[in-house]
């Protein structure tokens, strides 16, 4: 199974709502950073991808489930894994964990969602095959 990739988060401002927690649709704005820095540790850079391959990924379903709130100046814990790989998609399980500081280690679990990802030509965004070397680097243990 495919390692999980973890990437810290701290809640700004502008991530709350009035009530002074994270904005519900936040979660997917960490969730995509997550997704974005995990490539980049395995080398794959996305805007290079797009010049170089002529193909970029893109969110094509969503499925998200709230469990606590975050608040302004919490650090929170994001993961990223693939669940499932296919030839044109990808199913990345993902969560957002308070970083907490606890003796016990428990770092409170506020958000988890799957996340499908399709690889699609640049420019017609029709869906394409994921380069081999793309679903070989997401396989590697890190």
């Amino acid at each position: 199974m495919p390692s999980r990739f973890t990437w810290p988060v701290r809640v700004y401002w502008e991530d709350t709502d009035a009530g002074g927690i994270v904005f519900y649709a936040n979660y997917l704005k960490f969730f995509e950073r997550a997704r974005t820095e995990w490539l980049r540790a395995l080398g794959i850079e996305q805007q290079r991808l797009r010049e170089t391959v002529g193909g970029m990924f893109v969110v094509t379903a969503t499925q998200v489930k709230y469990h606590r709130p975050a608040r302004l100046d919490d650090v929170l814990w994001v993961s990223a894994r693939v669940l499932e790989a296919g030839r044109a998609s990808l199913t990345i399980e993902q969560a957002a964990h308070l970083q907490t500081t606890t003796p016990e280690g428990d770092n409170p679990l506020l958000c988890e969602g799957n996340i499908r990802i399709g690889w699609v030509d640049a420019n017609t965004l029709r869906p394409q095959r994921i380069p081999p070397a793309i679903l070989d680097a997401l396989n590697t243990p890190a």
